[in-house]
């Protein structure tokens, strides 16, 4: 069974763009200062995406693999890689390809472009602590962390069914890994979630996807009696936004907590006659995310190399050209890669797979 929430599909196809609109901030010539500011915290989106990857997967897969224990396992990842790796492949070759016309034009050098952490990347484990920076295509730092977090999964689904839990506990323990998470990070002297990635970036994600799985815990309780606990939730995330802006409350606390309960309100929310973010449109920008995620960086990359004299001062009408140019790709890539790609490896039928269907037939 398929579970879909569309409000969070929509929401996920926002956070992408404001990704987009962070890695292009300082380029866009004349742009409002306090435009820049909000551009500028668009790295926050990744944590939202985190929180939401846990929600989602636990929502599709908590069940199944409660039910069928180890011999799910692998069904499970086979469906994550295909979900993720495809793209990442494709968008990687892109990346080495433009990094031996940089390198060959000599508009960069070989050190430009760690070729010896290649490897890493193709098989997602370039923030795993093996390298001390991001490299290739920047974004997919938090893709590699995604894969930490699907082995992590079915290790939480079986340890604890949060179904089980009293309410009060999930929500104690959902708040006790956000704490830890800012602890984690104040103990190195930041309040900034986007501090040192390829240090923090695993960690960052595991605890946020762990989190996420509460969340959809929650939203499972209370589905059918959603609105005094969705305003609740609205009203919390609302509250440590505030204090987070006011100065009160440092980053690193406030907005991890604040995505969690807004998640939980949007969640609550969604399928609600009315719900502006249901309109097709937004879900569609859903929909095709992951190739506005993992192509736009490149993009722009490409983009200031054949159209651009001055990158710090990008006019207007070339940004729009830009923008244009990210959808279209989104749309290309979403259709002609991501989804074929995806579908082909699914339809793989691997030894292990096979031996535990016939095992699960018996």
């Amino acid at each position: 069974m398929r579970h879909e929430l569309r409000t969070l599909t929509s929401l996920r196809g926002i956070a992408a763009w404001f990704v987009v609109l962070y890695h292009i901030r300082l380029s866009v010539a004349g742009l409002a200062p306090g435009a820049v500011a909000l551009f500028a915290k668009g790295y926050l989106a990744v944590d939202f995406f985190f929180l939401l990857s846990g929600f989602v997967i636990w929502l599709s897969w908590g069940d199944r693999l409660r039910k069928e224990g180890w011999r799910g396992v692998p069904a499970f990842l086979h469906k994550r890689i295909a979900r993720v790796w495809p793209l990442h492949l494709v968008m990687l070759a892109g990346a080495v390809a433009l990094a031996l016309l940089l390198v060959g034009t000599g508009h960069a050098t070989p050190d430009d472009y760690p070729f010896a952490q290649l490897p890493l990347h193709v098989l997602l484990l370039q923030n795993w602590g093996f390298t001390d920076h991001l490299a290739w295509n920047d974004p997919s730092w938090s893709i590699s962390c995604e894969l930490g977090a699907y082995l992590l999964f079915p290790l939480l689904t079986l340890a604890i069914d949060w179904k089980r839990v009293p309410t009060a506990a999930v929500i104690g323990a959902g708040a006790a890994l956000l704490i830890l998470l800012h602890a984690v990070m104040a103990e190195s002297g930041t309040t900034n979630l986007g501090f040192d990635i390829a240090r923090f970036g695993l960690r960052r994600c595991m605890l946020e996807f762990a989190c996420g799985t509460m969340i959809g815990a929650l939203w499972w309780r209370w589905r059918n009696t959603p609105r005094l606990p969705g305003w609740t939730a609205a009203a919390i995330s609302v509250a440590l936004l505030l204090l987070w802006a006011g100065g009160t409350m440092p980053e690193t606390l406030a907005i991890p907590g604040a995505f969690a309960a807004g998640l939980l309100a949007f969640a609550l929310s969604s399928g609600r006659k009315g719900n502006p973010l249901e309109a097709d449109w937004l879900h569609y920008l859903g929909e095709i995310s992951y190739a506005t995620y993992l192509s736009h960086f490149l993009l722009f990359v490409a983009f200031k190399l054949a159209l651009v004299s001055d990158a710090r001062a990008i006019p207007p009408i070339l940004i729009a050209l830009y923008l244009a140019m990210v959808l279209m790709a989104s749309i290309t890539l979403h259709h002609l890669v991501e989804r074929p790609a995806q579908k082909w490896v699914n339809r793989l039928r691997l030894p292990i797979l096979t031996r535990e269907r016939r095992h699960t037939a018996r």
